[in-house]
């Protein structure tokens, strides 16, 4: 029995089963709910059944990349608010201003750390006090 006391789903979709078990570990410890997809499909078809507080998602994905499933997240009217932190491998102005266009509240580069993945969770994460209000 997994006790969370911060209540929050997040979502992470990640084609790398190695991303998204690190992800998952990281934020379970935390104290999160976490639910995986593998892709941009498999991320639209749980949105729904889950409604995360936050999404991580990949840039480069087979089938429906990060760009494409942040902007659809994005155009959702239940899901417009949900900040979707983009993730890459790479570290380019041009993939930030990409991801920033489409709609995303961030960009944390691959490989991250347990701090930095925890830090953009507080940053952004829904239901939170803000004191910068």
């Amino acid at each position: 029995m997994t006790t969370q006391p911060t209540g929050l789903t997040i979502m992470v979709i990640d084609d790398s089963s190695t991303i998204r078990r690190s992800a998952e570990i990281f934020l379970t410890q935390a104290g999160y709910r976490v639910v995986l997809a593998e892709d941009g499909f498999d991320a639209l078809a749980k949105i729904n059944d889950h409604q995360p507080s936050l999404v991580f998602c990949d840039i480069l994905m087979p089938r429906l990349d990060g760009y494409q499933t942040c902007a659809l997240i994005k155009k959702s009217a239940k899901f417009h608010a949900t900040p979707v932190i983009m993730l890459s491998s790479k570290d380019g102005l041009f993939d930030r201003a990409r991801g920033a266009m489409v709609g995303s509240s961030a960009y944390l580069t691959k490989p991250f750390s347990k701090d930095s993945l925890l830090a953009a969770v507080r940053d952004h994460a829904q239901g939170r006090t803000d004191a910068a209000a």
